[in-house]
């Protein structure tokens, strides 16, 4: 353990997202002295431009959503309502707010030192960090200089373009620009339609934006089971999102105006067409945050750009560490946060520190209907060459979803053939994102279907319906 002056700790983070705190703290439970460096707020992209605003302002479009269907549920509204994007937008602030607060509380509770400004590595054990001034300007804090035993790298990533294409931040935007905005557009481009892409066509489009979503790939949500892009493409298509896929166009040929961005787009070998909207969405993934952070005085390796780790978060260099987006992969922030824990009790010398399993990190995406996965997709079980069987049960089987009035998506439990495991499990529909944590801890537990579909599910529940699916692998389902 380091010991000495005020500037020696047992480990110090550098960056304070979801995988950096998460990490910090944890470490300093087990005992370490550590310190968190950022020159943002503590939370990083996820809580101040990312998951949490984005989030927030989705389940205001889904009060939306919910409020054109009242008369349904035997209540009548007196006139028409209105939305107001901007109280919405304050109402995202206090969330983010509140819970930036409550982590700094945590820094406290957890005996972390933190020190706000931009750290750079010198070497794998030593940081330099150019503090803020008392009045928020860079370097303004002078310098100081950070020893430690360990150090993890948590720098994150940020938004990038595609090549040819100029983000002006007010015609062509990224997510990090649209989250700033006080009024909504008229009409939205979105051009990625992975996760990202996809919470913003449905959020912009149940608040009355119209939509178009590119995705250069034939299917949305390229990474889901293709049961699951292909139904939440049908129900964007229903609800009047237009969607296109395999779709081509030149970024360096897109025009803007005052008025509005205009570009030629069709499906690859067709012929293309032009769109016009007042405002056009890159949301074509993120970049790695590894420059200018001292990794050359390292030796540690970048693959494809990103950091490269074994499974306990160990970089070549010896006591430097790398979670979260830095080293790709799933770049979600709770998978960060695993990361950030597996690093921790490694570095506090836990024996039994087993490496991080991909497969086994459950996916989410907050549209409508939500999409919620983990384990391995119908077709890459067959590239794999496993034989399967499938239990597939829409949502239409479960009372709790037609009580809801939120009935669209299904579940679909995947199983091996031969050994009965549990291969994978996918969720479209109401709650799916918070359903997928029964999915998560049995796939942890190696458990069945059928031993998932033999548990109690309360009735009426929308969790009967992991049960059900679970159920119907051996084709015993009980309602459908």
């Amino acid at each position: 353990m380091a010991v000495g002056s005020s500037n020696d700790f047992d480990l110090v983070v550098l960056g304070a997202g979801t995988g950096g705190y998460s990490a910090a703290f944890r470490a300093a439970q087990l005992g370490l002295k550590v310190a968190l460096v950022d020159e943002d707020r503590i939370g990083g992209t996820c809580l101040h431009r990312g998951c949490i605003p984005t989030k927030a302002l989705l389940e205001s479009a889904g009060y939306v959503a919910r409020l054109r269907e009242a008369k349904d549920f035997g209540v009548e509204l007196a006139g028409e309502f209105t939305v107001d994007y901007a109280q919405m937008g304050a109402r995202r602030d206090r969330v983010v707010n509140r819970m930036w607060k409550g982590l700094g509380s945590l820094v406290t509770k957890n005996k972390v030192t933190w020190i706000e400004g931009r750290g750079r590595l010198e070497g794998g054990t030593r940081v330099r960090v150019s503090q803020r001034g008392e009045d928020g300007t860079p370097g303004g804090g002078g310098e100081r200089i950070l020893q430690a035993t360990d150090v993890i790298l948590a720098t994150g990533s940020r938004v990038k373009s595609l090549p040819g294409l100029q983000v002006d931040g007010a015609r062509i935007v990224t997510s990090d620009d649209i989250l700033e905005l006080d009024r909504l557009p008229d009409s939205l481009i979105v051009v990625g339609a992975g996760a990202v892409g996809c919470e913003f066509a449905s959020l912009f489009h149940d608040l009355g934006t119209k939509v178009t979503l590119l995705e250069y790939l034939p299917a949305i949500l390229p990474a889901e089971d293709r049961d699951a892009s292909k139904e939440v493409e049908r129900s964007f298509t229903r609800r009047g999102i237009t969607v296109m896929t395999s779709a081509r166009f030149d970024a360096a040929s897109v025009t803007v105006t005052d008025q509005d961005v205009c570009l030629m787009v069709g499906p690859e070998g067709k012929d293309a067409q032009e769109l016009r909207a007042g405002m056009l969405l890159v949301a074509t993934g993120r970049a790695p945050n590894v420059e200018d952070v001292g990794l050359e005085t390292t030796n540690a390796e970048l693959e494809r750009g990103f950091v490269k780790v074994d499974g306990r978060m160990r970089t070549r260099e010896p006591h430097l560490y790398a979670i979260g987006d830095v080293i790709g992969g799933l770049m979600l922030a709770h998978t960060a946060a695993h990361e950030g824990l597996t690093a921790a009790h490694a570095i506090a010398g836990d024996a039994d520190v087993h490496g991080v399993d991909y497969v086994l990190q459950p996916r989410a995406t907050y549209c409508r209907p939500e999409v919620a996965s983990i384990g391995l997709t119908e077709q890459q079980c067959e590239e794999r060459g496993l034989e399967v069987k499938v239990g597939k049960v829409p949502f239409q089987a479960i009372a709790k979803a037609l009580i809801g009035g939120e009935y669209e998506g299904f579940a679909k439990v995947i199983a091996n053939a031969e050994t009965d495991d549990t291969l994978g499990i996918h969720l479209v529909g109401p709650h799916a994102t918070d359903l997928i944590a029964e999915a998560s801890v049995a796939l942890e537990l190696q458990a069945t279907p059928w031993e998932i579909g033999g548990s109690t599910h309360p009735h009426p529940t929308l969790s009967e319906i992991l049960g059900e699916a679970a159920m119907a692998v051996d084709k015993r389902s009980i309602n459908f």
